[in-house]
């Protein structure tokens, strides 16, 4: 068992490839699809996020966005990723594996956001499912933990059906939209069912 940082990717611009999404961390060009996409998603997203801050989307943000993931890459404390659909390479939205804990944990948790426009068409399924062998193999993590509010049915779905397990109920877990959240607390374990 690896004990200490299992990568050293001194690169950020690391890219997981897929049969139906590519996982790319993101980069400055992304930014004015990004921008565009969370803007027309705004609505879509509120109810699942922490309350956006003024200038969220402005070009400054999103330029210190990318330097707090390349250092938390480089530190081997997280891991962002842009998720872009293979048939156009159309950015669609995004996946996170974060708070590693090295020692005896091995263990990360895992965020994501879709776009409005791409949701439920299966993008998100297909990227967790791409996601996880890498946690598993590349970072060496035993345990990779996720937490949804119990509104939120679609994120149920896509937990259960990439193999979370639910292990918990956990009271005022998350701030989200300004708001101390009650969520469900998922985990999927390196040795368990395959997607």
């Amino acid at each position: 068992m690896a004990f200490f940082r299992a990568v050293n990717f001194a690169e950020p611009s690391l890219s997981i490839p897929s049969e139906a999404v590519i996982l790319r961390a993101p980069q400055m060009a992304d930014f004015e699809e990004w921008a565009e996409l969370r803007e027309t998603s705004r609505d879509f997203l509120t109810p699942w996020e922490p309350t956006w801050p003024a200038d969220d989307l402005s070009r400054g943000a999103f330029r210190r966005r990318l330097k707090r993931y390349a250092e938390d890459q480089r530190s081997d404390q997280a891991y962002a990723f842009f998720i872009f659909r293979n048939e156009d390479q159309a950015l669609v939205g995004g996946l996170t594996i974060t708070n590693i804990r090295r020692g005896v944990a091995q263990a990360g948790s895992l965020g994501y956001w879709m776009g409005a426009c791409y949701a439920r068409r299966g993008y998100m399924t297909a990227a967790v499912r791409t996601l996880v062998p890498f946690a598993f193999s590349t970072l060496k993590l035993h345990r990779i933990e996720a937490a949804c509010i119990p509104a939120n049915v679609a994120s149920i779905r896509l937990l259960e059906k990439t193999n979370f397990v639910r292990e918990g109920y956990a009271r005022e877990y998350l701030c989200i939209n300004g708001t101390w959240q009650d969520h469900l607390l998922y985990a999927r374990l390196k040795e368990g069912p395959r997607s």
